[in-house]
């Protein structure tokens, strides 16, 4: 009986999950999205001349913040989908979707408005919400899958 309670209690090293292996996979998640922000704002400022009256684009470090902390949102809200969903993949790929979409309305609608905005500038905000949500969608969910 012992041995046959403690086969079931033992679960196998590939299902194993590990918080601290999770808390660095989040923190690199979001080193990497503000990485990933950072290149492509230095990529798009060599394509599109950006105009310093425009606050968003006016220095990196607006592309920074604005990554940082969405990012970080993002691993807790993926680390609580862990612990309570049976499917923390498909329904965090759901919710990062529909995030994304209600993330790129104010670059349609109010961004526009704001002093020194072009269309070209507007484009690189929007295109800067899907770098950073590609990434840390990728990163986070491919790794679940290689047992945290």
């Amino acid at each position: 009986m012992s041995s046959t309670a403690l086969s079931l209690s033992a679960r196998p090293a590939s299902h194993s999950f590990s918080w601290a292996r999770f808390a660095l996979l989040g923190l690199g998640t979001v080193v990497a999205a503000v990485a990933a922000n950072t290149l492509f704002y230095f990529v798009g400022s060599a394509v599109v001349d950006y105009d310093q009256e425009f606050l968003p684009l006016a220095n990196v470090s607006g592309a920074i913040i604005f990554t940082v902390f969405p990012a970080t949102v993002a691993v807790l809200l993926y680390a609580g989908l862990l612990r309570f969903t049976r499917n923390p993949v498909r329904t965090f790929t759901i919710i990062s979707a529909i995030v994304l979409v209600v993330t790129l309305i104010p670059d349609v609608t109010y961004i526009p408005t704001v002093p020194g905005s072009t269309p070209a500038q507007t484009a690189i905000l929007m295109m800067m919400h899907v770098v950073a949500a590609s990434v840390i969608l990728r990163l986070l969910t491919t790794a679940r899958k290689t047992s945290v």
